[in-house]
């Protein structure tokens, strides 16, 4: 995990891609569904079919900057791998050092298109969203605005 901190804040620091970097941590995370268990952070980010999503346009070119560091730190997953990237990006940037524990599986299958909130949709879409799909609280909310 150190080594891929290196190489993360290298890439970022000489790309200035720290937005890119929390961007795609957060849209691999933010398909989450409580009630199902199913989306969330597995790596699928990599797979053309959830790069082809609406809400993932540009993400292509996050995957295709990680990808070399990626090859060099083979003990982490894809999903591992795309949340320390979001971690690494929020230090850079002056944000808190955030605690990051390994572990979580690849996938091969994306969630289905949707599952992330549309701001264009409203404030009812966005309580939906971040409430009853992804289980936050309100506070949760009013953190992540």
């Amino acid at each position: 995990v150190a080594k891929a901190r290196r190489k993360l804040r290298g890439l970022i620091a000489e790309k200035n891609c720290a937005p890119l970097m929390l961007r795609i941590a957060w849209h691999s995370a933010g398909t989450f569904d409580v009630a199902t268990k199913t989306g969330g952070p597995f790596g699928t980010m990599r797979c053309p079919a959830e790069l082809a999503h609406g809400a993932n346009a540009g993400l292509d070119i996050a995957v295709r900057l990680l990808e070399p560091i990626k090859e060099q730190v083979p003990i982490l997953s894809y999903a591992d791998f795309y949340q320390l990237a979001g971690v690494v990006a929020v230090e850079i940037t002056g944000g808190p050092e955030v605690p990051f524990h390994p572990g979580r599986q690849d996938k091969t299958e994306p969630p289905p298109e949707g599952r992330l909130p549309d701001a264009t949709l409203g404030s009812d879409h966005l309580r939906q969203v971040f409430t009853a799909q992804m289980g936050l609280s309100d506070q949760d909310i009013v953190a992540l605005s």
